[in-house]
């Protein structure tokens, strides 16, 4: 067997359909994101401006996160020391997971290393604890929890898309004796749209089901106090288990369950995903207990990002460009071709120093390739109009096809 052929195969086959990803050098600089330098392979330097990160509302520099870090790191150094089981357990992460079930009015919650390992971990056990348990999954739910779906070794219900009325038919087919769970999104990143909580809860309390929902491109952005769009609609309470994220819009990184208290222990206690991993550090901990703690009290940062995202979709609409707007932060524009988007993502990169990562198949279906767009409170006026004007002059290039009417 050539195994390296092998390899050259499976590369060359992702460069034939364009679906090839390049890594660039980013170089962060404290205080100016979304303003960063590029070293090109030359070695040459360019200045970017991110258009495609999550640090949604720029708290990974922001001062009082960063103060809390120093600190941290200055009174206990880098690593926690082992996994939570033996040392790895220190006062920054009890601290930060009460942080975390207050955000959400939960008794406890539960850290990972990051939201997609507390995903996989929490669904591919829940099987161990409530034998004969059937997870009911959302179509477009993100990776993590299909994988976790598909390891737990149990059965599951594949339910289309935001479709509360083929969930309730699947519901009804199952014996009323089983328990059952719901797993769905509140923000489904690639298209912006949102999950119908309330009519998953009614259901859920219709059928005797338990309600699992990842909020990871919702919490700090949405809800009064930023615990995501079941806050903003008050039905936290209604959801047994809160999936989130450390990354984006706290700046920082890690992820974690809220829920109850025997949840979160029975959990912990079980999932091999949290107990044979090393805990974050504590200088994470703390600057994301910070980050949090800062954004229960800070609407205005939110409603920037809001005001932003909306001006951009304006501002590209009225090109005439393809996107998407179910009113949620996220902005993708459609290209529909996996060369066409390299090309944009590529000219876009060299030739205005605006990075955008293309997005392809498999994370959404083919023929629906994009460039999705994350505007923050960071982002000004500026930096809009020179990517709405590069935007437009690539569009023209590639010859795409616009909207007769922008809208």
């Amino acid at each position: 067997m050539d195994y390296t052929a092998q390899l050259d195969t499976a590369i060359d086959r992702l460069h034939e359909e364009g679906r090839y990803r390049t890594f660039i050098d980013i170089e962060r600089r404290n205080g100016q994101f979304p303003h960063a330098m590029r070293t090109r392979a030359d070695g040459s330097q360019q200045e970017i401006t991110v258009w495609c990160g999550n640090d949604y509302l720029g708290m990974g520099q922001h001062p009082v996160v960063l103060k809390a870090m120093h600190e941290a790191i200055d009174a206990t150094g880098a690593g926690s020391g082992g996994t939570r089981n033996i040392s790895g357990t220190t006062v920054y992460h009890n601290a930060l997971e009460a942080e975390l079930a207050n955000l959400h009015g939960k008794e406890a919650a539960l850290l990972f290393t990051s939201a997609y390992i507390a995903n996989d971990a929490t669904l591919s056990t829940l099987p161990k604890l409530f034998p004969g348990l059937i997870i009911y999954s959302d179509a477009l739910n993100h990776a993590s929890m299909i994988e976790g779906v598909r390891r737990n070794g149990g059965a599951k219900r594949v339910f289309r898309h935001n479709d509360v009325e083929h969930l309730r038919e699947l519901l009804a087919a199952d014996d009323p004796s089983t328990p059952k769970l719901i797993a769905f999104e509140s923000v489904y990143s690639m298209d912006g749209d949102f999950g119908p909580i309330k009519e998953i809860c009614d259901l859920a309390d219709e059928f005797g089901a338990l309600t699992y929902i990842d909020e990871v491109h919702a919490v700090g952005l949405y809800g009064p106090r930023g615990g995501g769009v079941s806050e903003r609609d008050n039905l936290a309470h209604r959801i047994d288990i809160i999936n989130g994220t450390l990354g984006k819009a706290y700046g920082v990184m890690g992820g974690y369950i809220a829920a109850s208290a025997k949840m979160c222990d029975a959990v912990r206690s079980y999932a091999p995903g949290f107990i044979f991993t090393t805990s974050i550090a504590p200088a994470i901990a703390a600057g994301a207990a910070a980050s949090i703690a800062f954004l229960k009290e800070d609407q205005a940062l939110r409603a920037q990002h809001q005001d932003m995202a909306k001006v951009l979709k304006l501002r590209l609409k009225g090109l005439g460009l393809p996107i998407i707007d179910h009113g949620s932060h996220i902005v993708p524009v459609i290209v529909g071709n996996p060369v066409h988007t390299k090309v944009l993502s590529d000219r876009l990169l060299e030739d205005f120093g605006i990075y955008v990562q293309p997005i392809n198949f498999p994370t959404v279906p083919r023929g629906t390739e994009r460039l999705r767009f994350t505007p923050s409170p960071v982002h000004g006026s500026g930096e809009v109009d020179k990517l709405v004007h590069a935007m437009d002059e690539l569009w023209s290039h590639c010859a795409l096809n616009r909207a007769e009417l922008a809208g």
